[in-house]
């Protein structure tokens, strides 16, 4: 049951671009979902071929710290640099859409090219650029190199980023994406945005993900830790019986100040950018700005772990990845 005019031809919706007024991210009306019930995942949850990932073993031993790789598209050069300085300093990388460009290698070659580098890689999967049958070649290429887990997203759409040329997909959505990458053998992430309308309906949609196959939630940038713990708690009293990785952003001059202010639906705790913007030594209080976050978002039961939402300025790309290596040293 496609929703009707959704403009990226969802069947689980809604996706997190929903802005706070209950608008389109892209069409000129309200979300078509917000005044449906929440779609319901037809049968059992998907079967994993094949032992438990190590990455779900090691959410139920102890946090785990993941971290955005910043890096410049298109360039292997930056993406191994970048991935040698965050080595050995978090549990695994976040490997999503660039920042500002459309265009970037495929994700099992970017994979390819971090693993290469003794990094754990959780790669990210957007159904914008490809119909099912290639993502469907993707995720058996990751699981054929044994990648730690793929974050599973319907993406933005073509007509926010660099490339509004581009003809969007959206063959699949996030949620039937999810049942791909299980089938596929691969431990399988999703994102939540705990306040985009319908905020009280948000908890619900996640428990469908987990039915279709999702086994880990990215909460996005939710506030301060009573947020996270409100969402968390109505998401497993819901039923969605998975650990939670909380996104902490990270910013540590005014170009990644102002990267951040970009994102739709930010919410952070009051005064967190402002006080790395005024500060005299920005990135000295961007680090312990997120340190400070990330702890107490650890302590919120159900928290099994945070991703370092770390956005490179141009030309940042190297100091922003030894920033984001920092944090992970002072948090494992």
């Amino acid at each position: 049951m496609t929703a009707p005019a959704c403009p990226k031809a969802m069947t689980y919706g809604p996706c997190g671009g929903v802005a706070e007024d209950g608008s389109c991210e892209v069409a000129p009306h309200p979300c078509a979902f917000l005044p449906l019930p929440t779609v319901r995942w037809p049968g059992d949850r998907v079967t994993r071929p094949g032992p438990e990932p190590r990455l779900l073993a090691l959410l139920r031993q102890r946090p785990v710290v993941v971290a955005d790789l910043p890096a410049v598209a298109l360039s292997r050069g930056s993406l191994e640099r970048c991935a040698d300085l965050v080595a050995a300093r978090v549990d695994a990388v976040l490997l999503g859409d660039h920042a500002a460009a459309r265009v970037q290698f495929p994700p099992a070659y970017r994979a390819a090219l971090v693993q290469a580098r003794g990094v754990p890689v959780w790669q990210g999967l957007n159904c914008r650029d490809r119909n099912r049958v290639a993502l469907e070649g993707e995720l058996a290429a990751l699981a054929d190199l044994g990648v730690g887990a793929v974050h599973c997203v319907t993406g933005d759409h073509t007509a926010t980023g660099d490339r509004p040329d581009a003809q969007p997909v959206f063959d699949l959505d996030s949620t039937q994406l999810a049942a791909a990458a299980r089938a596929a053998g691969l431990l399988v992430s999703v994102g939540e945005t705990p306040h985009g309308p319908p905020a009280q309906r948000r908890p619900h949609r996640l428990v469908e993900k987990a039915r279709a196959g999702a086994e880990v939630c990215f909460v996005d940038h939710a506030g301060g830790p009573a947020e996270l713990a409100e969402f968390v708690g109505a998401a497993t009293d819901a039923g969605a019986d998975v650990p939670f990785v909380a996104c902490v952003a990270v910013a540590t001059d005014p170009g990644s100040v102002a990267e951040l202010r970009r994102f739709t639906g930010l919410r952070l705790p009051a005064g967190y950018l402002a006080g790395i913007e005024g500060a005299r030594d920005p990135r000295r209080a961007g680090v312990a700005a997120a340190v400070a976050l990330a702890e107490a978002y650890l302590a919120v039961p159900g928290v099994r772990g945070v991703d370092l939402s770390g956005v490179a300025a141009p030309g940042t790309e190297a100091t922003t990845a030894a920033a984001l290596a920092e944090i992970g040293r002072a948090l494992t």
